[in-house]
């Protein structure tokens, strides 16, 4: 479940201002939507893992509450992310 180093890496010069640049709210959001994603494809595998399903919810809630202080603090930066993700329909 968890990223390999390389799609770490390429995720934070995807949406860091450089490759050091992990700390971004842009990165952090991106991180945890590829970590959902991947949990969301081993939950079809494994239905019943409900205790992987605790650490989904935490990472769904984290990304809700970045994704909160982003759209309070710069919408501009909030509706990007929101779009390149695809997060909202």
């Amino acid at each position: 479940m968890a990223l390999s180093k390389e799609k770490k890496a390429e995720l934070v010069k995807k949406y860091g201002k450089n490759e050091n640049d992990t700390g971004a709210i842009e990165v952090q959001i991106a991180i945890l939507t590829e970590e959902i994603n991947s949990l969301i494809d081993h939950f079809k595998e494994h239905p019943q893992d409900h205790h992987s399903k605790r650490g989904l919810l935490q990472k769904v809630g984290k990304r809700r509450n970045l994704l909160n202080y982003l759209i309070k603090n710069d919408v501009t930066r909030y509706r990007a992310i929101v779009k390149e993700l695809g997060l909202r329909k």
